[in-house]
């Protein structure tokens, strides 16, 4: 329980631990006091214990990090953080560094070109286009489902059902991804890692999907993902073809990579 009356050097230390716990989920003091707009000396100060913000700072803390200054009465874990789960103080030290440090040269912004095996259909493939960026450190993905994907499964076809969104974490040899459609109670997991090849633009690695296990559809299949970048001619020739497609009519890469004759261990 919170005490009811402390010190001003109890509350200035409650404030200094809870905004080094705060401070984990960023790389360097230095960016987020640049951030934060306050002056590193001064932040390290908040830190320490030594010196507390002005009401308007305070303010601009808190809603940095989505808190509420119950920050200076209580540890940040037993406040409720809005928004931040992977990032938040409970998993911060679990997750949040494959979260929030996911450098474009292991995972380039961009559109990709991905393709797998079909769920429903196991003698047919999917091929399709996703776009990955970057927004305040973190890195999401953002797509759209085929249309016959949809129609098989008997979901609507317009556009909002179709979206899927996810987020992207960098693990110790690849990147996992976590993604879900608008409002669904299912998502799919993704498992990446580079490949050789030409222009370095290859991963290949595996998607599995939170459903329950059936005999006449998978959980899990091999996909590959090709980084398109921002080429125009590329990104509007996938969205034109996007869809189910045979073995015979997968790039030739893409098949060597997905393995279509070997199963999927």
């Amino acid at each position: 329980m919170t005490k009811s009356t402390r010190t001003p050097a109890e509350l200035r230390n409650m404030f200094g631990e809870n905004l080094r716990i705060l401070a984990r989920q960023y790389p360097s003091i230095s960016e987020l006091s640049r951030r934060l707009g306050i002056n590193r000396t001064q932040f390290n100060r908040y830190l320490s214990g030594e010196s507390f913000p002005r009401p308007d700072v305070l303010e601009r803390i808190c809603v940095f990090f989505d808190v509420d200054a119950r920050i200076l009465l209580d540890p940040v874990e037993n406040i409720p953080s809005q928004g931040q789960i992977l990032n938040g103080p409970i998993l911060s030290d679990f997750f949040g560094a494959g979260v929030k440090n996911l450098p474009e040269e292991t995972f380039p912004s961009g559109f990709y070109r991905f393709s797998r095996r079909s769920f429903v259909n196991d003698s047919q493939f999917i091929v399709g286009l996703v776009y990955v960026y970057r927004f305040e450190g973190q890195t999401y993905v953002r797509g759209y489902e085929a249309k016959e994907a949809m129609s098989q499964q008997g979901l609507p076809s317009d556009a909002r059902t179709r979206e899927f969104r996810g987020f992207a974490a960098r693990q110790e040899d690849g990147v996992a991804l976590v993604i879900s459609r608008r409002k669904a109670m299912t998502c799919s997991f993704n498992y990446l890692s580079r490949v050789a090849s030409f222009e370095n633009n290859f991963w290949v690695g595996y998607v599995t999907r939170t459903v329950r296990e059936s005999v006449t559809g998978t959980r899990a299949a091999r996909m590959v993902y090709e980084h398109l970048g921002t080429d125009r001619n590329s990104i509007f020739q996938v969205a034109r073809t996007s869809g189910f497609i045979s073995e015979d009519d997968l790039m030739p890469f893409h098949r060597r990579l997905l393995q279509p004759q070997d199963p999927f261990r």
